[in-house]
């Protein structure tokens, strides 16, 4: 499983090309600029490595590449870079964060772009408007509970195998990397997991119909594409998320689609 981390674990330096896409806005066109890095260390992480170009550029008096970034340990999903033509890089089950230099090798050259869907417009360079997912979440991923003291965590009897389900489902991070990988920009896989997550456990039932409902609907309404099972979306995924859960939600959906004709 881990084998993706663990090759050339010797230390070493290197210079590289890189390839970055720079773009002023959404309105404008955008252009490929090549940069030459050096001296990089293999133990850095890909997002050192742009912090070392960004200051190469600054001292120069050039305009720095803007791209995404937060927790800086795959949490978040804010880091959206599309590496030599995989979302967040070569490592399976890795986010760009993540990912180390070591997965490179001296000479190499990089090509980084960011996230390409119609529904995540650029912002600048690599950064990209990834507020449509906001909205399919505001459209139904929630629950309404009554406010006062917490309840206690075992107060509510669930099967383990639901919580496990539900537990992989609430692993994805939001990063969009299964609307990049996928030919269509799909956005299943980001729904189908945040449904699941809420409709295996008691604390979602009464909003279920509704929720899968109110969430397509938004995702359409996004201008994201539909599901072709190619399953690009679950091999390019950092947090290994199963296409068995875009079967679940759409199994909601006839669900909720059969009671709201009753």
């Amino acid at each position: 499983m881990f084998t993706n981390n663990i090759q050339h674990m010797e230390h070493y330096n290197m210079n590289l090309t890189l390839k970055v896409w720079r773009q002023k806005n959404s309105q404008s066109g955008g252009r490929f600029e090549t940069y030459q890095v050096k001296n990089i260390s293999s133990e850095m992480s890909f997002l050192e490595m742009f912090d070392v170009l960004n200051e190469e550029l600054i001292r120069e008096g050039k305009e720095p590449i803007a791209f995404d970034h937060d927790c800086r340990e795959g949490i978040c999903g804010m880091c959206s870079m599309y590496i030599n033509g995989q979302a967040h890089g070569p490592w399976q089950k890795n986010t760009t964060c993540q990912l180390h230099m070591r997965a490179f090798k001296d000479g190499d050259t990089i090509v980084v772009e960011p996230w390409r869907s119609t529904a995540f417009p650029v912002i600048k360079d690599l950064v990209v408007d990834r507020t449509a997912f906001d909205r399919i979440i505001q459209a139904g991923g929630y629950i309404s509970v009554n406010t006062g003291n917490a309840v206690d965590a075992n107060a509510i009897p669930i099967d383990k195998k639901d919580a496990d389900h539900a537990f992989e489902a609430a692993a994805c991070i939001g990063c969009g990397a299964c609307v990049a990988t996928c030919k269509n920009g799909s956005a299943m896989l980001f729904v189908g997991a945040k449904v699941s997550q809420l409709s295996l456990l008691p604390q979602g039932h009464p909003e279920r119909e509704t929720r899968v409902l109110n969430m397509v609907a938004q995702m359409d309404k996004e201008g994201f594409g539909n599901c072709t099972n190619t399953y690009a979306c679950e091999a390019e995924c950092p947090k290994g998320i199963s296409v068995a859960y875009i079967a679940r939600m759409n199994s909601e959906f006839l669900r909720a689609g059969l009671r709201s004709e009753d």
